[in-house]
Parts: C-alpha cells; structure tokens; sequence
C-alpha cells in the first residue's frame, strides 16, 4: 500500500510540472476566463480533465502501444490535433478587433466544456506523455483501486491547476487590462496557437 502510495505521488508530482507548463491549454483557459467569465473558464478546465480521463485511461489500456505499432493512427491524431489548433488560431485572430460585452456572450466557439475537452483531446502528446511514464513507472500489475486513483489523480491535476488559472485570470482588474489591450493580445494568442498547430502540421508531414 505504502509503495503504491508513493507511486502515486511520483507520477502526480511529475504530471503537475507537465501541466503548470504554460500551452494550448493555459492560454485557452486564461483567455475564456478574461473574455467571457471565471465560471466559463471553470468549465473549460472540467473539459481538460474530461479529456485527461479518456487519455490516461486510453494509456493504461495500451494505446501508446498501439500508436507504435500502427503509425498512420497516430498520424491521423495529429493531424487533427493540428486542424483544430488551427481552426481555433484563425477563429481568435479574426475576432481579435471585435469588441467584448462581457456578460451577453461574446466569441463563444466552442462551448467553454467542449472548448477544454476538445483542446485535450486534440493532443496526442497527452496520450504519448502518459503511455511514457506509465510505461516507465508502473508494475506490470495494477490493482483496480490504484488504477482509478490514478486516473483521478491525473484528472484532478488538471482540473483545480486551471480552474485556479480561470480564478485569477477572470479577476476584475485581470480583465479591464486584458479589454484594454484585447486586439493586440488576441493577435498573439491566435499566432501562438496557429505556430503550435504549424508545428504539429509540419510533424505529419516529416512522419510521411
């Protein structure tokens, strides 16, 4: 018992670092929570976690496995990991100029739980990131209550990490900065993303 809790531990505390790291999913949470509310930023965050549970549990099934032996799957994850980022990079640079009502709605594209959800599903590095250390870390042999502690750990990690982001981010004065220099922030989110998704464009095509 003692062992597994530290297991645990470990993999939590190495997983954290991965998901302080800023990325897609910190600047779509900030941005949700500064352009529409905290609450809404709150839900992306539930979406990230949701889509952390079908990747850790996909890894602990073997999928990390399977995207070794069958390459043009994991191609194809990218590949669409890589539209979305996309899609979302064209969708926020182009409102960029849109002025804000906070409150009545604004630029809402996806829903903010699809929004997180879709974010993390759409990044197969989630699944290669926790199929390496699950690899690296675990016993051959895992008991059912540690499996589902894990999946939670991971989950959960990913959900109070962002929700805190959305807290500070959705803050009052956090927000009457980020309207005043909306145009220009939004331009460098939708550049970022659009560079991320390049990227992750360009490795399908080096994979070929």
């Amino acid at each position: 018992m003692t062992s597994e809790l530290l297991l645990l531990a470990s993999i939590g505390a190495i997983q954290l670092l991965a998901v302080i790291s800023p990325g897609p999913s910190f600047l779509i949470t900030a941005r949700t929570a500064v352009a529409q509310s905290r609450a809404d930023g709150v839900k992306v965050a539930l979406g990230l976690g949701a889509g952390t549970v079908v990747w850790s549990s996909a890894a602990l099934l073997g999928l990390n496995a399977v995207f070794h032996a069958i390459p043009v799957l994991f191609m194809g994850m990218k590949l669409a990991g890589a539209l979305f980022l996309l899609y979302v990079a064209v969708m926020i640079f182009r409102h960029a100029a849109d002025p804000l009502e906070i409150g009545t709605g604004g630029e809402r594209l996806p829903n903010p739980f699809l929004k997180g959800f879709l974010t993390q599903i759409s990044n197969p590095k989630v699944a290669v990131f926790f199929g390496s250390i699950f690899i690296a870390m675990l016993p051959a042999q895992l008991s059912l209550w540690t499996t589902v502690a894990l999946i939670l750990m991971v989950s959960l990690n990913e959900v109070w990490w962002y929700s805190l982001v959305a807290l500070f981010f959705g803050a009052g004065p956090v927000r009457r900065a980020y309207l005043r220099a909306k145009s220009w922030i939004d331009r460098v989110t939708g550049l970022f993303l659009g560079a991320l998704g390049l990227r992750l464009l360009w490795s399908v095509g080096e994979g070929l």
